[in-house]
């Protein structure tokens, strides 16, 4: 029998190049990133308003590990934890890695894909809007949170977004030959 399989999955052989949980300085470097944002644009965490304490559960459901974010504005925290971690959180978003990513990006929408059951959303409804509204009104690009300009942010974008992309495709082709043999 073959595994049930999730729109936007990460397939096994890739999951399993992702240690079971990662000890490393991903939560140190992407708190830096996201304060460093909070630097070059305060509107974006200001627009979170009394949200912006808040803590979020970012739980890819392919990977073994979660990411719980506090986006208060220069103080913003990133942990990363495993995802059986019982650490509680405000708000949880959960849904394949490449699928929350689009949310972030903008290709994808929320709407939609909660709506499709591909994510799942719970906690505090009025976070999850603020969050949101924030994000989309923002328009990111991993430049942005890199902290990069000029040439540099343009391959920077193209090259990430790109990337994810190819990757996202390669997981709807997989989950649709998994799909096919069952």
């Amino acid at each position: 029998m073959v595994a049930d399989v999730v729109e936007g999955e990460l397939p096994a052989f890739v999951r399993r190049l992702f240690p079971s949980f990662t000890g490393l300085p991903l939560g140190p470097l992407l708190t830096l990133s996201l304060r460093g944002l909070a630097r070059r644009r305060p509107q974006l965490f200001e627009r979170l308003g009394k949200h912006s304490r808040a803590s979020y559960r970012i739980d890819p459901s392919d990977l073994a590990f979660s990411f719980i974010v506090t986006p208060d504005g220069k103080m913003s925290l990133v942990r990363v934890v495993g995802s059986d971690d019982p650490a509680a959180a405000d708000v949880v978003i959960r849904g394949p890695i490449f699928m929350l990513l689009g949310l972030l990006d903008g290709t994808l929408d929320g709407d939609a894909l909660f709506f499709h059951r591909v994510i799942s959303v719970s906690g505090r409804t009025e976070a999850v809007v603020a969050l949101r509204n924030a994000i989309e009104d923002a328009e990111l690009k991993p430049s942005d949170l890199l902290g990069l300009s000029g040439e540099l942010a343009r391959l920077a974008d193209t090259g990430i977004l790109g990337g994810v992309a190819a990757a996202r495709r390669l997981t709807d082709q997989s989950a649709a030959r998994t799909r096919a043999e069952a």
